[in-house]
């Protein structure tokens, strides 16, 4: 299959036929007094992402890696939605000679998703996915100290405290699985999927794309 799409790191078993990735405005219209319109223009909305997701009961030639029951990716599913928090969509594409073209990788929230037995379609499961743009967000607590007064400053000199020096960390390497992609690997032992970039950066003499790896390639980490 020349696409593939992946869930918080979890290959779909097939990539859905049709997705459609919707770019929202918040621009707004005003009425002026003279009966014009005019546009306020303003930062663009959150991205919504939408596609029919079919789980296949039986395994078909056409899926991509080591197809699951249907009850694990709908467990999954569940997962992200009730666990309230971000995950990382991707989608690669492909043209079926190989040829590389550009692919998607986006965090995301799961917003809401409908699930539908259909006799049409035997056993499979089909799985409406609507999902949203996250972008991380938080506060910050700023201190103000009052103007130390010329009694409270002294000549005196500071001595810096010496650094401690350490013994450089030794070298970590991981070899490729079957179904891994750089963002896995970075989720699973760095505890960051957006560090793929660090071990793309250590590995490019052997990585020339970071969304095409091999099994059995033997990967330096970062410490």
């Amino acid at each position: 299959m020349a696409y593939k799409m992946y869930l918080d790191g979890v290959l779909m078993p097939i990539t859905p036929e049709k997705v459609t990735v919707k770019i929202t405005s918040q621009n707004k219209t005003l009425t002026l007094i003279s009966g014009e319109e005019i546009n306020i223009l303003k930062s663009a909305g959150l991205t919504e992402i939408s596609f029919d997701l079919v789980l296949p009961q039986s395994p078909y030639p056409f899926c991509s890696g080591e197809v699951q029951p249907a009850e694990y990716y709908l467990g999954k599913f569940e997962q992200l939605k009730t666990g309230k928090k971000s995950f990382q969509w991707i989608l690669n594409r492909d043209r079926p000679n190989g040829e590389k073209l550009f692919y998607t990788n986006m965090t995301v929230s799961l917003e809401d998703y409908q699930i539908t037995d259909d006799v049409k379609e035997g056993f499979d499961i089909t799985v409406t996915m609507k999902l949203k743009q996250y972008k991380p967000y938080g506060t910050k607590t700023v201190e103000i100290s009052p103007p130390a007064t010329p009694e409270a400053t002294s000549t005196a000199a500071v001595e810096e405290p010496k650094r401690e020096t350490s013994q450089a960390p030794k070298e970590t390497t991981y070899t490729v699985k079957s179904g891994d992609c750089l963002w896995n690997i970075a989720k699973k032992y760095l505890g960051n999927g957006a560090r793929y970039t660090e071990i793309y950066d250590l590995n490019r003499d052997k990585i020339k794309n970071p969304n095409l790896i091999y099994p059995g390639q033997v990967l330096t980490m970062p410490s």
